[in-house]
């Protein structure tokens, strides 16, 4: 290419309708000159530094974004090195085994949880909201954790098994008010320690433990917001823990944010600073690691809501910032900002998509009635 990388990055934004200081929000203003040579070389990871490092501004990055990913500019890029190696790896390694996988509990869910209580609701819940009828965040995520519990058709003698439990927030939740038995599996030390303290006294039991080491028989089974973690290879021994730790008239509900294509690693910079070795699945990848195993009951598609579940967080998070900045620094809170509102972008440009899937070892004999 014989272009220079300020040409390139200009022409490149220019098909989105993205001006180099302009005055429309999603329009970005560029503070220091290396930020084009950045982009150029590293592209995804080059952007997502630059920004963290103050090289540029965007009034509105959820809208910068937004543009970007519906002109689908990503996909017109010249390939990066660090990308093209990452996409390498992940088709040659297994790069979610057991070692691998606990990557981002360390470095993501071992946070202080002073972070997370700055934006998430009583719940907990780092995952989409359901904002039916509400724009309130609070509501919307006690109605996410209602419809899953009505999904699953959860009741006082079941034993619900949670894998990848976060901090005890559906285990609370369907314990409360549906009376039944929760016990939650994750890696992260830091969840433990705080799930066994926020649900006790409930008939709850919180452990350390993956998910290829289960060893008992449940009633119902919630997956939600944790295969995200778990890679394309690992997707069938995944599923096959799950049948075999299910009763064969129990129900399961897989609640994931999906990619409308198949890939095999996130971007560059999601998988260095956010969620280290994750991807999205795909519809083709979960058909596949459920054929043959379970009868797929239910799929609901409410992505839309992502959006304002991110936009809520970015929201209360900036305004709590004040209150744990002492333990994080400027370029810290750049990223997490960045992080926020890149997502949300993509949600809104119906790039990432969220899905609840409802299964069931031999199909319900009567039909399964879908919940909304």
């Amino acid at each position: 290419m014989n272009q220079k990388p300020k040409e390139y990055i200009h022409g490149l934004l220019f098909q989105a309708n993205i001006n180099i200081n302009g005055s429309h929000v999603h329009d970005i203003r560029v503070h220091n000159e290396e930020f084009y040579k950045r982009v150029f070389k590293k592209g995804p990871l080059g952007l997502g530094e630059s920004y963290m490092d103050g090289m540029w501004d965007c009034e509105r990055l959820d809208e910068f974004f937004y543009k970007v990913l519906s002109s689908n500019l990503d996909k017109r890029v010249r390939p990066d090195w660090d990308s093209i190696m990452l996409n390498l790896k992940s088709r040659v390694l297994n790069i979610q085994n057991i070692s691998g996988s606990k990557k981002v509990a360390e470095q993501h869910y071992n946070l202080d949880w002073k972070l997370y209580e700055s934006f998430l609701d009583p719940y907990n819940q780092y995952t989409c909201g359901y904002f039916k009828n509400t724009d309130d965040l609070n509501r919307a995520q006690e109605q996410k954790l209602d419809l899953i519990c009505k999904k699953l058709q959860i009741n006082s003698k079941d034993k619900v098994l949670d894998i990848g439990c976060g901090w005890g927030g559906f285990a609370k939740f369907a314990a409360e008010h549906y009376g039944c038995h929760v016990t939650g599996i994750t890696i992260s030390d830091e969840q433990i320690k705080y799930g066994k303290e926020y649900t006790k006294g409930l008939p709850i039991e919180i452990k350390k433990q993956d998910y290829r080491d289960l060893d008992e028989i449940f009633d119902k089974i919630l997956i939600c917001g944790m295969i995200e973690h778990v890679g394309y290879k690992n997707y069938r021994r995944l599923m096959e823990k799950v049948y075999d730790s299910l009763k064969n008239d129990g129900l399961f509900l897989l609640h994931t944010i999906g990619g409308n294509e198949s890939v095999t690693c996130s971007d560059t910079w999601t998988n260095k600073y956010i969620f280290p070795n994750s991807m999205l699945p795909s519809i083709q990848q979960i058909s596949k690691s459920i054929e043959g195993l379970f009868v797929m009951e239910d799929w609901h598609n409410f992505s839309t809501h992502y959006d304002k579940t991110l936009m809520a967080w970015h929201r209360d998070f900036n305004l709590n910032w004040g209150k744990i900045k002492q333990n994080y620094d400027e370029r810290f809170f750049r990223m997490w900002n960045y992080y926020l509102l890149s997502f949300a972008g993509a949600f809104r440009a119906r790039r990432h998509q969220l899905w609840q899937i409802v299964m069931s070892k031999h199909g319900i004999p009567k039909g399964y009635d879908s919940i909304r």
